[in-house]
């Protein structure tokens, strides 16, 4: 399998998460003048699904939505949401209809908006029965072949995201379940339900989400970090940051102030979401324009 195609599934991954983001049509229009990111007072305008827990709600819950108005009282701001379904075209519906002005959840170096500095780095992870004798640990184990295991799915494929084509280099096809990411409820919910009532042995799931629904499920689960197999170049972990239209560098410079000014805060934020954190790159972590020390 060559890079380039390689790191398209992996960008197909992390929009499944928030809702398949990659398949979106990039918004090109330029920020007009009375939208000026440095326009003293001016209202942060964001665009969110309201119903995509645990990301947003139209109720203001969700830990983007936390983390929106987090920024927005750093910017003295006030905050607007436009509600927009994370579906198919929601690039173009959103940036590009010019409902709002920067979106959450977004890969970092995304090619189809300008991307922030990231606010957090998360991974995918196992989700099992914390009273499972003998839990799967490891995409290595040799039960891989014969376990039931659920994963995320965009499409058709199961193999379409890092775990499913993890679980495909194994062989382990036959007892893989997808779980599509459209539905009417979220993806990593029903998944983990599943684990739950024994339905599965183990999920692998995008962190963010496995973590918040594993913390609220009846029966309790043990969420652990999964690692890519040995010798394989997939990655596990990515690091996730807002996004804003290309060449609106103006409104990126100043959320990238108030992102590492309030990084702290940030951390709380996603911790009491229970979204698994690991560290950001020292290159992520470095002051930027508008940071104070």
């Amino acid at each position: 399998m060559s890079s380039r195609f390689r790191d398209w599934l992996v960008a197909v991954t992390l929009i499944a998460a928030a809702l398949t983001l990659a398949a979106f049509a990039p918004a090109h229009a330029a920020p007009s003048a009375d939208r000026a990111a440095d326009s003293a007072g001016a209202p942060l305008r964001v665009c969110a699904d309201p119903d995509n827990l645990p990301y947003s709600r139209a109720d203001g819950s969700g830990f983007e939505l936390a983390v929106a108005r987090l920024v927005a009282r750093d910017l003295h701001r006030p905050l607007e949401v436009a509600w927009v379904p994370q579906m198919r075209g929601f690039v173009r519906k959103s940036l590009g209809e010019g409902l709002c002005d920067a979106l959450l959840g977004v890969p970092a170096g995304y090619e189809r908006v300008l991307a922030t500095r990231p606010y957090y780095r998360s991974s995918y992870v196992i989700v099992t029965r914390a009273d499972a004798a003998d839990p799967l640990r490891s995409l290595d184990d040799p039960r891989v072949t014969a376990l039931t295991i659920g994963v995320q799915l965009v499409g058709d494929d199961p193999s379409t995201t890092p775990p499913g084509l993890a679980l495909a280099s194994h062989g382990a096809v036959e007892h893989v379940v997808g779980y599509p990411v459209l539905g009417e409820k979220p993806s990593a919910e029903r998944a983990t339900s599943d684990v739950a009532a024994g339905r599965l042995d183990a999920a692998v799931l995008w962190g963010p989400q496995a973590g918040y629904f594993a913390a609220r499920s009846p029966v309790a689960v043990r969420v652990a970090r999964a690692e890519p197999p040995r010798g394989s170049d997939l990655r596990f972990d990515f690091a996730i940051a807002m996004g804003v239209r290309r060449g609106d560098s103006a409104l990126r410079d100043a959320l990238d102030g108030a992102l590492a000014r309030r990084a702290g805060d940030i951390r709380e934020i996603l911790a009491q979401y229970a979204v698994p954190q690991q560290p950001l790159d020292d290159g992520a972590s470095q002051p930027v324009a508008g940071a104070r020390p």
